[in-house]
């Protein structure tokens, strides 16, 4: 079947979908035999080709050549077979070419429908796979629409979402503004390529630096990690592989351009630079910045670090909320303990005068275990044999094991101690709550005594005031008649009972 636009419509086609010329080649054959199988039926053997040079289509049918034909669909008698060649013999299998115009609308149908969902299949596939490469790039899009708190994006080809979760907090967005987000994860899904944005993971800061930054794009500068709480504050640490070039001054820009263009994308978001050093203590103390740190104890067993800052310091290091320590800690992957010196000193004090209380522990000897790092009986007490022998002081094996043990009675004691303390303060609690709830009791039943008061004072009253009234009525009954004398002087003349 020759169609004189059947090559320009692919090529066409190609281009605006992005699919290749290959994949829509072999959907026009798969639709053909589909087209023929529902035309003859599915025992017929269907060959489709497709010349990309001449944009020819062929459709074949196969027939095995045989002695009896039993099956006329399948099968060719091998007279026939040797009319359209000469040299086939029995078990051979002969193709004829096929008028597809003698396919029927119904089976044209059904082509069409195959090419519908081939297509839309192999679109699917294209989009996947040009974001699948492309995860972890910032992406430009357009706002389509907000479904239940998630954002819905138009980033050209298909629509992605930015999650609730992974929006900034307290930024809105509108239907057609424009936004910009990290491509997180690209799945595939049967409704098709699903495109997942991100606009508070840290690797969009970094790559927001590197858009601003050519000195990172470059390599000269270089991201070493990032840590942040999006909306509040970041902190990312950067290092140059150039001594003449500052990282955190080409980051920070000509009068803070640089860092401003990306504290405004992100809606105001501090941004601590941290200066990377290769030494893991440094870099703590740099990132713990503005912070001064006096001493750092680092336990490489366990990953973590013991920060001492002066006590002015203090709130500086810790940060709001703990903040600062926070970001600081995820920035380096060193976990961080924070003290003052003042607490710090009390806790080494304590230390060393429990070491003193070890039987057999004298100051020359607390001292040189203090210089190799046991700076309490607890820390004695879980010290091996080996590392004691290594002391100036203790010269044989049955001495540190001695040592190990007396300082294993010292902790007990003192665990004991501390049990029976806090047991004291929880009955003290308890009694304090008891005395509590009696007043808190006392107070509730007072309204009501007072209340029981007034009622009985009420009725009191009015006792009182039904009284003189009955008191009058009697004395009116016991007098009789009262005569006043005419002078008005209120001489009264009560007459003889015997009268």
């Amino acid at each position: 079947m020759l169609i004189t636009d059947i090559k320009r419509v692919i090529e066409q086609v190609s281009r605006d979908k992005g699919i290749a010329v290959e994949t829509l080649a072999k959907t026009l054959e798969e639709a053909l035999k589909s087209a023929a199988r529902k035309k003859f039926g599915n025992q017929v053997e269907i060959e489709a080709h497709y010349s990309a040079e001449t944009g020819e289509i062929e459709v074949f049918q196969f027939k095995e050549v045989v002695e009896t034909v039993t099956n006329p669909d399948a099968q060719i008698s091998l007279e026939e077979g040797r009319e359209l060649d000469s040299e086939c013999e029995v078990g051979d299998s002969l193709g004829t070419k096929m008028d597809a115009s003698t396919f029927g609308r119904i089976a044209a149908q059904s082509a069409k429908q195959v090419i519908i969902q081939k297509m839309k299949d192999a679109e699917k596939e294209a989009v996947y796979s040009s974001f699948i490469d492309r995860k972890g790039e910032i992406i430009n899009g357009i706002v389509q629409r907000i479904d239940r708190g998630d954002i819905i994006v138009n980033i050209g080809q298909t629509e992605a979402v930015l999650p609730q979760r992974e929006q900034i907090p307290k930024e809105t967005y509108r239907r057609g503004d424009r936004i910009r987000a990290n491509i997180m994860k690209v799945l595939s899904d049967s409704r098709g390529p699903q495109v997942v944005l991100s606009r508070t993971h840290p690797d969009f800061l970094i790559n927001l630096f590197k858009t601003e930054v050519p000195e990172i794009s470059e390599g000269i500068v270089t991201v070493q990690g990032a840590a942040r709480e999006a909306g509040s504050r970041a902190k990312i640490a950067v290092g140059s592989s150039d001594f003449d070039i500052d990282p955190v001054g080409a980051c920070v820009g000509m009068k803070g351009s640089r860092v401003q263009n990306v504290v405004q994308e992100l809606r105001g978001e501090k941004i601590d630079i941290i200066p990377w050093h290769v030494d893991a203590a440094k870099f703590v103390c740099n990132a713990l910045a503005p912070a001064e740190i006096s001493r750092v104890i680092i336990d490489e067993e366990n990953g973590s670090m013991e920060v001492i800052v002066p006590d002015e310091f203090l709130s500086v290091a810790i940060g709001k909320r703990g903040q600062n320590v926070r970001l600081a800690s995820k920035l380096t992957g060193w976990h961080l303990d924070v003290q003052s010196e003042s607490i710090y000193s009390q806790a080494m004090k304590e230390g060393y005068d429990s070491l003193m209380g070890v039987l057999g522990v004298s100051i020359g000897l607390a001292d040189n275990l203090y210089e190799k790092g046991f700076f309490s009986a607890e820390e004695l007490s879980n010290a091996t044999v080996e590392d004691l022998m290594q002391i100036k002081g203790i010269d044989d094996e049955e001495k540190a094991k001695e040592l190990i043990e007396n300082a294993r009675t010292v902790v007990e004691s003192a665990a004991y101690k501390k049990k029976n303390l806090q047991a004291e303060k929880v009955a003290e609690k308890a009694k304090e709550t008891s005395k509590e709830e009696a007043a808190a009791d006392e107070i509730s039943e007072k309204p009501q005594k007072e209340a029981e008061k007034s009622a009985a004072e009420e009725e009191s009253s009015e006792e009182s005031e039904e009284l003189p009234d009955k008191i009058v009525e009697v004395k009116k009954e016991t007098l009789g008649d009262v005569k006043v004398d005419d002078s008005g002087e209120g001489l009264l003349d009560i007459p003889n009972e015997s009268e």
